[in-house]
């Protein structure tokens, strides 16, 4: 009886090797699959916001309001911007979400003057809306008495310092924009994108070398932003993450703009007019843009409904007016 040959200890360790490197090279393959998938979800989300924005508009016949600013009849000494409602709240009876929409009592503020959130709607704002994140993400909020977001309203190109009132994109603060308000087309305009959700520093104060735009915001000391004022800053949100409420009409939220391009390594900055009349009181100016974890760019939902994958290398001057309703710029005459 002949006796089996057994594998040598070379031919095992020889063996050992080739799966390993067949599994370091597949490793790659399949992360990237999954991202794929991953990235056609999340731009399904945003289709999704794109049909609602469009039934919206056919009801109202204006796409919904980018933020909610306006007296509280109740107590006229609340700044008019605490309404804060966005336009992902609007939007959710149109996204199979009536019945948080039901919930939320949006004819009161969103916060109260102690920056609260006003008690009868703290636990529908809690809530998490699988539509509002992208898989990519970590899907949760750092604050867990608020609903995060990674998708975003788009403001416009960012103009007079990054204001949120009468901006040149399709939302902003009490915003109606009409159909017919587009002059560039709905198909060249963009209305949301994404935003990645952010994580708290360690401290509020941070070398600008050790903090990562894709987390952090930087706070300038005054508003309307300048360039020299965001980029001389070293003070980060220290209380709320970025994209921390789909509820929040804010550029810390669900509002963003074309100032900087996708993926900007440029820190996105936001500032308030602390003193400002009640009307326009701690009212957040922004220059915050479109970001992402899928590699090379964003995914970015039309005003027409479409789809678009916008990349990081976009020209700077077709991202900016792709950013605005009205610029002429792109698509009309």
């Amino acid at each position: 009886m002949k006796s089996r040959r057994a594998f040598t200890l070379v031919e095992l360790l020889v063996v050992i090797a080739i799966i390993g490197m067949l599994v370091a090279m597949l490793l790659p393959a399949v992360g990237a699959a999954r991202e794929s998938a991953r990235k056609i979800q999340c731009a399904n989300h945003l289709r999704q916001l794109g049909l609602a924005m469009q039934s919206y508009a056919s009801t109202h016949q204006h796409f919904p309001p980018g933020t909610i600013a306006k007296e509280y009849a109740a107590d006229p000494s609340t700044p008019h911007n605490y309404y804060r409602w966005s336009a992902l709240a609007h939007m959710l009876p149109y996204l199979e979400s009536g019945s948080t929409f039901d919930a939320l009592d949006m004819n009161l503020p969103l916060f109260g003057r102690d920056f609260q959130i006003t008690e009868v709607n703290r636990d529908v704002v809690a809530v998490s809306i699988a539509e509002f994140l992208c898989p990519s993400d970590q899907g949760t909020s750092e604050n867990p008495r608020v609903g995060p977001t990674n998708y975003a309203a788009c403001t416009g190109t960012g103009i007079n310092g990054g204001t949120p009132l009468a901006t040149d994109g399709m939302f902003f603060t009490n915003s109606e924009v009409s159909t017919a308000a587009v002059k560039d087309g709905l198909s060249h305009t963009v209305a949301f994108s994404e935003s990645v959700l952010g994580r708290t520093p360690t401290e509020e104060l941070v070398p600008r070398s050790d903090a990562d735009p894709r987390y952090v915001y930087g706070f300038a000391r005054s508003a309307p932003l300048t360039e020299a004022s965001c980029r001389g800053t070293a003070k980060w949100n220290f209380t709320q993450a970025r994209g921390f409420s789909w509820a929040n009409g804010e550029y810390r939220s669900a509002l963003y703009n074309h100032y900087w391009t996708p993926n900007s390594s440029e820190f996105d900055c936001i500032s308030a007019k602390l003193f400002d009349p009640i009307e326009t009181r701690h009212t957040g100016f922004g220059w915050k843009t479109a970001r992402s974890f899928h590699p090379g760019g964003v995914n970015a939902c039309m005003g027409d409904g479409s789809m678009r994958f916008l990349t990081d290398d976009i020209d700077a001057e077709i991202w900016n007016a792709v950013g605005s309703i009205a610029g002429k710029e792109i698509g009309t005459e």
